[in-house]
């Protein structure tokens, strides 16, 4: 009996020893890889550093203090104002976030909309109550609809999501832009008139004009011209995009001082209205380099003075206001529709009364906020908007700074797929952090 317990024990021992080394290993595995993962960071970044240095750039990386102001000083340096974009009466959401996203990432700073689609007009939230507005539920909260208005009744979970993230993009797109709405074709073009810019018009005609360096000289000799002042491009020019279906209005076509075109080489005879516009901007920015950057010192301080604060006030705040923030937003924001009933004389029930007697408070709860963050904001960035940091020249972020926009599920479904790349090694790195810059400056450091 003792000679079989004594055995047992032996057992034990020898097993619990065999997992305990193999517990070990795979911990040494693991620490081994992240490592790995770290060094060709590290090595991409040196090299990146070195190739920046030779070229006299100021790039993206972990040891770059100030990096949002410095990556907010790049994009005004490069900001253009000789170039506009008009829209004029885009029907699709998908279309109309996509092309401000593109503005943006491109450096066009005025994007002129005429008869805007609203952008909740495809996708409508409703919080019947305040534990609805938890994003958990916010699939059940929703409609998606066509932009004819009719409600997509099959939509899935997936779709509504994709359609708010479009949403999402075109907020955050125009924090940065300065977009002014026309109610009318008319009124459009009497303001770029008044600015005196030439009006280019997207157009699939036989009439219109190629969009390439030949073309263009091709329109400038046919009008006994050589150039405009020695460029390609008019010093003040808007380019025009219409609608989806059938293009710009004749009215538009009509101002047109040159009708445009991208020539294209497949059976397809026309793009998608987004996809054009980046294309057309994109072009020309080739057609004329000098259009980068082209922004007076005086419009640039402007910028500053909003940009500045508006980054600040984003890392000012904590998780937990951030939270709190965006719960007084979506209730206030639930409540358009009570305050169109009122507006309209309609009756209200029991609990639309209540719902609007409590967004007083709730604004004053948000208007709290905002004030504190405003002010601390205003303090951290002051001398900064007459004296900013060298900016990143060149826009790419560092590994270390990149992530993946996508859900949890995603990045689960293809975490295989995507394992090791820098989009979803989820790089901690707190060095020369923004926010303690900020909260530095304005004294919030608890």
């Amino acid at each position: 009996m003792a000679a079989t317990s004594k055995s047992f024990c032996i057992q034990a021992f020898i097993t619990g020893a065999v997992f305990g080394v193999g517990v070990f290993l795979l911990l040494a595995r693991v620490e081994r890889k992240e490592q790995e993962k770290y060094k060709r960071c590290e090595d991409s970044q040196d090299v990146l550093n070195h190739v920046a240095k030779q070229q006299n750039q100021l790039m993206d990386s972990v040891e770059l203090d100030q990096r949002m102001l410095r990556k907010a000083e790049g994009a005004i340096l490069n900001r253009t104002s000789r170039l506009i974009i008009v829209v004029e009466r885009c029907t699709n959401d998908h279309n109309y976030s996509a092309i401000l996203r593109t503005a943006e990432a491109l450096g066009v700073q005025h994007v002129y909309i005429i008869a805007p689609q609203c952008i909740q007009s495809t996708l409508e939230i409703s919080a019947p109550n305040e534990e609805k507005l938890d994003k958990e539920k916010e699939g059940e909260n929703t409609k998606l609809k066509r932009s004819s208005g009719q409600v997509v009744k099959r939509a899935t979970e997936s779709e509504k999501k994709d359609r708010a993230m479009h949403h999402l993009f075109a907020r955050k797109a125009t924090e940065w832009l300065t977009v002014t709405e026309f109610d009318n074709t008319k009124s459009c073009i009497q303001a770029l008139k008044e600015e005196g810019r030439h009006i280019w018009v997207t157009d699939l005609s036989q009439v219109a004009t190629c969009l390439t360096e030949d073309g263009i000289r091709a329109h400038l000799n046919s009008n006994g011209l050589s150039s405009f002042g020695g460029k390609l491009i008019p010093e003040k020019v808007a380019i025009v995009f219409g609608t989806e279906a059938v293009g710009c209005t004749k009215e538009m076509l009509d101002s047109a001082s040159v009708r445009v075109y991208l020539p294209l080489r497949g059976f397809a005879d026309s793009l998608n209205l987004s996809v054009a516009t980046a294309l057309v901007v994109h072009q020309m920015f080739t057609l004329d380099p000098s259009l980068v950057g082209a922004m007076s010192e005086e419009e640039r301080k402007a910028l500053r003075q909003l940009w500045y604060p508006k980054l600040a006030s984003q890392r000012l705040m904590t998780s937990r206001e951030k939270k709190e923030r965006g719960k007084l937003m979506t209730f206030i924001s639930s409540c358009d529709d009570i305050g169109e009933k009122i507006a309209n004389g309609e009756k209200l029930d029991p609990f639309e009364k209540e719902k609007w007697n409590k967004m007083k408070v709730k604004k004053e709860e948000l208007d709290a906020i905002d004030s504190t963050i405003t002010k601390a904001a205003q303090k951290a960035v002051a001398d900064l908007v007459e004296n900013p940091p060298a900016p990143i020249t060149d826009m790419r972020r560092a590994d270390e700074h990149r992530t993946c926009f996508v859900g949890k599920n995603t990045k689960k479904m293809y975490g295989e797929i995507w394992a090791d790349m820098p989009a979803t090694a989820n790089l901690q790195n707190r060095a020369n952090s923004t926010s303690s810059f900020f909260r530095q400056r304005a004294n919030m450091d608890s």
